[in-house]
């Protein structure tokens, strides 16, 4: 028994006890083995810690239970914990721990706990234990399965709790529901999970299955609705249709009924029929119970507001099951669509889609400048509008009230001389006159030859924006490669390999901060991160208790009221270039200055990086270190144990796997030689200096002292490899000194390891003296 590996225990002991209560062999029933999470993304393409469970028990399309598997020869209850663990993240009612010999059960809802005696639950039993209230729609969707493109792709864990408890929902007849889910979770595919399982039910407002549903699903952008249009691809293709005014034109001014699930925009559907001579909206054509399903996209952004015309859409087809999906949290700015759709069926947030390793982490660049404010004086060139002298300017003047071309040039050469300018980056700014100064400015700065570097998507730009958009997105095209805009892009693009997003304008609230960083969050191969280049204090949201934290209960409506948002174009910006306020006043000149000589050359900039605390919260480059000293503390007790610890191969790597565990990525250690000035230092200097206060060494000192005085032992063949280790150290760092790549030298320099062998002798001679050669490297 004490020699069983943990795969003997669970194929000889635990799955035919599981296979015995029918699990696997009854109809609806499924033993299966779940990658929960990936594990956060770190740098040089590695990950944190992945999460696995060893069994999911899954009955009708509902994960009911996890089993956590030891091997016989150590105690169950070591499973214990793993197993709550992985049935909260599950949304599993009950949790099992075993090594084959004893049991122990779990009842996550009632906290009731206690060793278990076979025989095990059967799938049944466990359903009825989990659902003591019987409910047709729940079974019925149960028997549908999962649409996965004939398994190429599974749900994530976190959108089956989303669709399971959507579904539930559904299925106990609530009307309106909400899904907050962070910006690149999936929250189209997971509407599209839904929508298949209601269409194969054949799930209505009739309450019996005698017809396929009508589905409506609607979104505030064509942009939006058209992706969500081609997810859909799967159902057959006479049940999907798209309503716009080309096809009510050509279908003589009527709206297409005959499809199951239909794909819109507000803005269509608001306006009056005047092709038909009628005043009303569009929706108005269907009768207030034609739609069985609603699902509105980003409901944040004006569907259910209290103040929106488009609420009375919604309200019209009140009969309908309503979804709401939306990636902000309740916060003041949208307490109305909380009020309107209650709390959310399930929440999943950007901190936890990090974490998971489900989305992209970010650095934050903050970019202070002398010129973040102005004061005219009368030394500089006033070249259109009127200013008076000693009238100042902050940052919501700038681009707004007032123009300085210089001041913007210098933001777009100082990002662009800090980037790889071969990455893909958006650029967020104040209106659309200058998302196109901002195009050009870059365009005028980059080092590429191709004049399509650069492009402005706005309102404005119509469908020749939207053609660059499509570009940009293309990860297979280069060009362009950066992208200006003003409101357009801070939702609903789905680019997955930007690497940079750039604030040039104030940022309005915390909904649209997160909707601006959900932009880089997706992830890409070799993507281990983001930066977003802060120019405007955008950083200080982070500071905000709401940031990603609980949901708050919504304000009453405050009066007056807001005004409602008549004035937008069908991409939710100010028509007419989204600088200036109602339509009724008449736009005012703008300020134009051009700098002095002398101003322009005083322009400097102070950028510092902001780091991130293991529970998400931003943390200073001081309060970092703090941290790492205090960790280091706890894991190296003196000098001779740092130096140990570095001079082996094999332990430097499991030292740097503990650091990795606690949250520091070769990425975050790697800023570390640049916060203390040692950009050429080995990280042993830098761990050193930052516990015992020692001046860092470059790495060419260590290896000149080698060279001087430490390749005694070493003669011949043996003496030029290892010089040659320690020139490639010198150029690239520690990273050189594993274990593994002592082959890849010999293979290098020798054509393969036998070779190597002959020349030098034994393996294990050749590592004595690769061993040796790291013992002189850090003997001082």
């Amino acid at each position: 028994m004490y020699d069983e590996t943990e795969a003997e225990t669970r194929t000889n002991r635990i799955l035919p006890v599981l296979q015995a209560a029918g699990w696997g062999k009854i109809d609806g029933s499924r033993i299966r083995e779940e990658l929960i999470c990936p594990g956060r993304i770190q740098s040089g393409g590695t990950r944190g810690k992945a999460l696995s469970c060893d069994y999911v028990l899954m009955h009708k399309g509902h994960k009911l239970a996890v089993l956590e598997a030891k091997r016989a020869g150590i105690s169950h209850r070591n499973g214990v914990g793993q197993a709550k663990d992985y049935a909260g993240r599950l949304g599993a009612r009950f949790a099992y721990a075993s090594n084959g010999l004893t049991w122990y059960a779990i009842d996550m809802a009632s906290g009731a706990e206690g060793d278990l005696t076979l025989p095990f639950p059967t799938p049944d039993e466990l359903w009825a234990r989990t659902f003591a209230d019987h409910n047709n729609w729940r079974e019925r969707f149960g028997a549908v399965d999962f649409e996965t493109d004939g398994g190429k792709w599974e749900l994530r864990y976190y959108q089956h709790k989303a669709i399971t408890a959507a579904l539930e929902a559904i299925a106990k007849g609530d009307r309106r529901i909400l899904l907050t889910l962070a910006t690149g979770t999936g929250k189209t595919s997971i509407a599209f999970q839904i929508a298949w399982k209601l269409f194969h039910a054949k799930w209505n407002l009739t309450g019996e299955p005698v017809r396929r549903p009508r589905i409506l699903f609607l979104a505030d952008r064509n942009i939006l609705a058209d992706q969500a249009y081609n997810s859909f691809s799967a159902f057959p293709s006479d049940a999907v249709t798209r309503i716009d005014p080309d096809t009510i034109r050509k279908n003589g001014g009527r709206v297409p009924k005959n499809a199951s699930i239909f794909f819109t925009i507000f803005q269509t559907f608001m306006v009056e029929r005047g092709m038909t001579g009628e005043s009303e909206p569009v929706f108005t054509q269907y009768p207030a119970d034609f739609f069985d399903f609603i699902i509105i996209d980003e409901c944040h952004r004006g569907g259910a507001n209290d103040e929106s015309e488009w609420r009375a859409l919604l309200e019209y087809f009140e009969p309908a099951a309503q979804l709401g999906l939306t990636a902000t949290p309740k916060r003041k700015h949208n307490a109305d669509t909380y009020a309107y759709f209650g709390e959310p069926v399930y929440t999943y947030a950007l901190r936890d889609g990090i974490e998971d390793g489900f989305l992209t982490p970010f650095k934050v660049r903050q970019m202070a400048s002398t010129i973040d404010e102005y004061v005219y004086d009368g030394s500089d060139q006033l070249i259109a509008g009127t200013v008076q002298d000693g009238e100042s300017f902050g940052e919501r003047d700038f681009n707004t009230r007032i123009v300085i071309r210089e001041r913007e040039l210098s933001r777009v050469r100082e990002f662009m001389n800090q980037t790889d300018q071969r990455q893909k980056t958006l650029v967020f700014c104040a209106t659309q006159d200058h998302a196109a100064l901002v195009r050009d400015l870059i365009n005028q700065v980059k080092t590429s030859t191709n004049p399509n570097y650069c492009h402005r998507v706005t309102a404005n730009d119509g469908a020749v924006g939207e053609q660059h958009l499509r570009d940009f997105q293309d990860n297979d095209k280069t060009i362009p490669t950066m992208l200006t805009t003003s409101q357009k892009l801070s939702t609903g693009v789905d680019a997955r390999n930007v690497r940079h997003i750039v604030l040039m304008r104030p940022i309005r609230s915390m909904i649209e901060f997160k909707q601006i960083i959900g932009r880089g969050t997706r992830t890409y191969e070799g993507k281990d991160f983001f930066t977003i280049w802060d120019f405007v204090k955008a950083h200080e949201n982070f500071n905000d208790p709401e940031w990603d934290g609980e949901p708050l209960e919504p304000e009453p409506p405050g009066d007056p009221r807001l005004p409602k948002p008549t004035g937008e174009g069908a991409d939710g910006e100010p028509e007419g270039g989204g600088e200036d306020g109602g339509d009724d006043q008449p736009p005012r000149e703008k300020i134009k200055v051009q700098l002095s000589d002398g101003k322009v050359r005083a322009i400097q900039y102070v950028a510092t990086t902001t780091y991130w605390s293991p529970d998400g919260r931003p943390i200073s480059a001081a309060q970092f270190l703090e941290r790492l000293f205090g960790d280091l503390s706890a894991m190296i007790p003196d000098e001779d144990a740092l130096r140990k610890v570095w001079s082996d191969p094999d332990n430097r790597e499991h030292f740097l796997q503990q650091l990795l565990d606690r949250g520091y990525d070769q990425d975050r250690l790697d800023d570390m030689r640049r916060l203390i000035d040692a950009p050429d230092s080995d990280l042993f200097d830098v761990l050193s200096y930052i516990l015992f206060i020692h001046p860092p060494k470059s790495r060419v000192d260590r290896a000149n002292h080698v060279r001087a005085s430490g390749m005694s032992d070493f003669e011949g063949e043996m003496r030029e490899l290892i010089a040659s280790i320690l020139q490639a150290y010198a150029a690239n760092g520690e990273g050189e000194l594993g274990t593994q790549k002592l082959g890849h030298y010999l293979t290098a320099r020798y054509g393969s390891v036998g070779e190597g062998k002959a020349k030098l002798g034994d393996l294990g001679t050749i590592r004595g003296a690769y061993r040796t050669m790291q013992q002189r490297l850090y003997e001082n």
